[in-house]
């Protein structure tokens, strides 16, 4: 079989259901048939070298709720009664994004466990800690001074499929974030025909690493061969000469696919929450009012009635039997409760949420204002001598530790793997570039941090067993580069934690009871006219 080139990739575009473009037409109007590039080219000319396929209108992928980005006031704007002062009020802009439109649910979870005991199954020593780590903790519902059985029924029974899942650390829900890019990509293209419908009916073709992955598929690895429907892809293409393929493979760009999925980063988090594009009047917000404000019901059914999964005060989770304030003592269905302005649920309440960003007490609008992040690590492709992409193989796979000492997957085999190219999580933040006196300085930047946190240090024990060392060293702070930002309330908080300003943080590597995720992918921004309202 011939080796499958990247212009298949490219005409594939307008097939796929989400698209990293949209619209038939140029940023000028027209559209494709119109327009003729300076070559004198026609787009996709069957006779040409460069076939770019056909831009598509934007769609979300099922489950997503499209944010169109804007404008707006970060942080608290109440009484900032915790005297934390991290979260004062700053201009910031964002992009548009999708956003999903509930947090991970059980059975969402449970789908990347079963598929990773499928491909990689925990009896092959290889294997071993692949699925063991990807495993939410549920020992952390045990209370030593209350009855609990949730650490056996919660994750696993069918009658809360539909609830958040947690107890998943920040380091593992990335990696279901770059399960989920692959999966997302696999279905799409066995939509569009170009890998057999029958992928995982012939076990051949996912065991181990050669499970089908974006890595390979993008970069035409022969691997690829056996899930390529090749009749099908020419009948897309129409390009069915060989001297057409290598022309459009050396000239035409990457294939807009699914675009991937992620962590929303903080401000994405929060100016999702507020919905404030359903409050405006012309091109300026009638005011800030967090839907913290609107928890109990005012019309219709729900008229005086809690719309928000919290605690009501010391011992008052649900309220009284009979009549219960919000229906739910712990964490509830995910829909259980009303949607924000743009048809996102859960954002106030049930459970709090992971965010990309690594905590700082303060938030330097004056270092970006725009699409603000903390946290950048760009990475690289490693290449071996040849020039071939280095690929990850059973005997040279990396693990991060988690909290509770059990060994979490970086990569899979299969992938291909990265090197880190700059750590930016310290940047402008107390490192001594960043200092007025930094010329005199003796440390490197990579080297010293303003914050005495807590490190974290692993021994194995004659067991196998991974035991985390207990820092006896006097600190001064808990905050370091591995603890991230959270959002939002949860089932066992207070009303005040409901503001999607507030902002606290979590150690990476540990997974908590209240705390869950969703996800987000880049997008577009809307073409749609300015409205009057």
């Amino acid at each position: 079989m011939k080796k499958l080139k990247l212009f298949s990739l490219i005409a594939l575009s307008s097939t796929l259901a989400l698209t990293s473009c949209g619209g038939s037409g140029t940023s000028g109007g027209g559209g494709t048939k119109k327009f003729v590039s300076k070559t004198g080219w026609k787009p996709n000319e069957k006779q040409g070298w460069f076939f770019a396929g056909k831009q598509q209108k934007q769609k979300g992928w099922p489950g997503m709720v499209y944010v169109e980005g804007g404008t707006f006031t970060m942080g608290l704007v109440k009484d900032d009664v915790m005297h934390d002062w991290n979260n004062s009020p700053r201009r910031m802009q964002v992009s548009s994004f999708f956003i999903g439109e509930t947090e991970i649910t059980n059975y969402e979870y449970r789908e990347y466990l079963t598929w990773l005991k499928y491909v990689f199954p925990p009896s092959d020593p290889s294997y071993k800690e692949i699925y063991n780590g990807a495993l939410p903790d549920t020992l952390l519902w045990d209370n030593k001074l209350s009855r609990n059985d949730f650490n056996e029924t919660y994750f696993r029974d069918q009658n809360y499929d539909y609830y958040p899942v947690v107890g998943v650390s920040w380091t593992q829900a990335n990696r279901y974030c770059e399960w989920l890019t692959d999966r997302a990509n696999e279905k799409a293209l066995m939509q569009a025909g170009v890998i057999a419908k029958d992928l995982y009916i012939n076990e051949s073709n996912n065991q181990g690493g050669t499970a089908f992955n974006m890595d390979k598929f993008k970069s035409n690895d022969p691997e690829m061969q056996g899930y390529i429907n090749q009749q099908r892809l020419n009948q897309r293409t129409g390009m069915k000469t060989t001297n057409q393929r290598i022309q459009a493979a050396n000239g035409a760009p990457n294939a807009a696919m699914v675009t991937k999925f992620r962590l929303p980063s903080e401000v994405e988090w929060e100016f999702a929450a507020l919905g404030m594009e359903k409050n405006r009047e012309y091109n300026s917000y009638l005011e800030k009012k967090p839907q913290v404000d609107l928890l109990r019901g005012t019309k219709g059914k729900n008229r005086g009635m809690i719309l928000e999964n919290f605690k009501q005060g010391r011992g008052d989770y649900s309220g009284p039997a009979g009549w219960k304030n919000d229906g739910a003592a712990q964490t509830a269905d995910v829909r259980k409760f009303p949607s924000n302005n743009i048809g996102i649920y859960g954002m106030f309440g049930n459970v709090a949420e992971w965010t990309a960003d690594v905590y700082r007490p303060i938030i330097d609008e004056s270092g970006s204002d725009f699409n603000y992040y903390r946290g950048n690590m760009p990475q690289a492709i490693v290449r071996n001598g040849d020039g071939t992409y280095k690929m990850v193989e059973e005997g040279n796979m990396k693990y991060d530790t988690l909290a509770d000492g059990r060994l979490v997957y970086k990569n899979l085999p299969g992938q291909f793997e990265r090197e880190t190219l700059a750590d930016y999580r310290n940047y402008m933040d107390g490192d001594k570039q960043s200092s007025l006196d930094y010329r005199n300085a003796n440390d490197s930047a990579s080297s010293y941090n303003m914050y005495n946190a807590p490190t974290q240090k692993f021994v194995v024990d004659t067991n196998g067993r991974v035991i985390l060392q207990k820092d006896t060293k006097d600190r001064t702070s808990a905050i370091s580069n591995d603890i991230r930002v959270v959002k939002g309330g949860s089932w066992q908080d207070s009303a005040y934690w409901l503001d999607p300003g507030q902002r606290r943080y979590k150690n990476q590597s540990a997974g908590y009871g209240w705390i869950g995720f969703r996800v987000a992918q880049d997008a577009r921004e809307s073409e749609k006219s300015r409205t009057r309202r």
